[in-house]
């Protein structure tokens, strides 16, 4: 029998187009196997929003090759996308395969032929399928690809294209097909989550979010849905009044930030200000008891000054979310931001990081503390050793992670607990 391996790097939406990729390669008669392990077949879905992820996708690739000397190594995704001719000039890679073409990724192999499309030209969302996930308890349900904002630092809409929409009678099936096969949790999730139905074929592929939600709840009775990541704008008192009646819809809400100061939010082209973010925290902090709201930040965008870093800091400390992602500004060829002047030090942008994830971790502590004194419904997904003992690790509605004692517990069990830091294990409840 022959064998795969795949390395995943990059987002949520890749996280899926892997399972679905791995399938097409089981359906085959191949054997998926680990990246460290022998293959005839090692794939690597790459990643380009940052430098760093450039990085390591190329790393990963040379990896491939090292550990497979005779396997026939495949770069696929986003890194191909922005530059094929890079990728096909390597000689650790024997297939370059770019964005649009992963459906195709089994017969492009078997053939062995390379190819890349015109993504800014495709205007069809491409149908890939998963049936159940490695991880069993939660999927990834890919329902959008492609962006139409252009913020002044990203790559992403040269390598996705444009905003497409997948048919929602497609992901209310799918849905059903994973609550079928066990899974409790499905992350609705796209490349600009938020533009779901706007691409002009709502007629043809359904209503837009709001109304996918609705439908994917339907099926998804007795389990969770969670969203991926939302503009802020989407929040408004009639979004939030829809969603709020949806029970098994989880209160957590990643809004994507990036500055906390008005001037650098302009500069990047991003089309809201602070005071739009803070309503929409708002909003939902009045339709929800205790909403986890979660954001992204960058730090050294040029010409971001120490004023404007220190409005950053004084915003997001006013605005008090539980998590920040945050990155250091990393240059894209072909974005505007490549021409703006300002450039910022590494070593500021490394301070600045340190800043920001030092207030993230204390509001990570403070948020969770809240379930100390409040039941809350884990469910249970892997198993962990921690000093001797196994724990199920395990994610309430909010997204807060918890261990909780294996022993008499199984896989994809939902418990009421209690939070007891700071192991964050948790004490079972009536």
């Amino acid at each position: 029998m022959k064998k795969v391996s795949f390395h995943n790097l990059g987002c949520k939406v890749n996280s899926y187009e892997t399972e679905a990729m791995i399938r097409q390669f089981t359906d085959h008669g191949y054997e998926l196997v680990g990246f460290e392990e022998p293959a005839d077949v090692c794939i690597v879905n790459t990643c380009t929003v940052t430098g760093i992820a450039d990085r390591k996708s190329r790393q990963m690739l040379h990896r491939a090759r090292k550990l497979n000397p005779g396997a026939t190594v495949v770069a696929v995704g986003c890194y191909v996308q922005a530059d094929p001719a890079r990728c096909q000039a390597d000689p650790a890679i024997d297939l370059v395969i770019g964005n649009d073409e992963k459906s195709h990724l089994y017969e492009l192999v078997s053939a062995m032929e390379s190819r890349t499309c015109d993504i800014g030209s495709a205007r069809e969302f491409e149908e890939m399928r998963i049936d159940d996930t490695v991880l069993h308890t939660r999927a990834f349900l890919k329902v959008q690809d492609g962006c139409n904002q252009f913020c002044s630092y990203c790559l992403i809409p040269y390598v996705r294209g444009r905003v497409r929409s997948r048919d929602i009678n497609l992901v209310a099936e799918e849905a059903k097909r994973l609550a079928d096969s066990g899974c409790r949790e499905v992350v609705l999730t796209g490349i600009h989550l938020s533009s779901y139905g706007t691409d002009g074929s709502a007629s043809q592929m359904g209503p837009p979010l709001l109304e996918l939600i609705g439908r994917v709840s339907e099926v998804m009775c007795e389990g969770r849905i969670r969203l991926g990541s939302l503009e802020p704008r989407i929040i408004t008192p009639d979004f939030v009044s829809g969603i709020s009646v949806i029970k098994n819809l989880c209160p957590h809400f990643h809004l994507s930030l990036q500055s906390g100061c008005d001037d650098t939010l302009r500069r990047m082209n991003r089309h809201y200000t602070t005071e739009d973010f803070a309503r929409s925290c708002s909003i939902l902090r009045d339709a929800y008891e205790h909403p986890a709201i979660t954001t992204d930040v960058i730090v050294g965008f040029p010409g971001e000054s120490d004023d404007e870093f220190s409005q950053t800091v004084r915003f997001l400390t006013d605005v008090d979310l539980y998590e920040m992602h945050v990155f250091k500004y990393s240059l894209r060829r072909k974005t505007a931001a490549e021409r703006l002047p300002g450039r910022v030090a590494s070593d500021i942008m490394e301070e600045r990081s340190r800043v920001l994830l030092e207030m993230s971790a204390r509001h990570s502590r403070a948020f969770a503390a809240y379930y100390a004194d409040h039941p809350s419904a884990v469910l249970l997904e892997e198993i962990e050793t921690v000093d001797g003992t196994d724990y199920y690790t395990g994610y309430n509605p909010e997204y807060v992670r918890f261990l909780v004692p294996a022993a008499g517990h199984r896989e994809g069990e939902i418990l009421t607990c209690l939070y007891s830091a700071p192991r964050r294990t948790f004490e079972e409840t009536d």
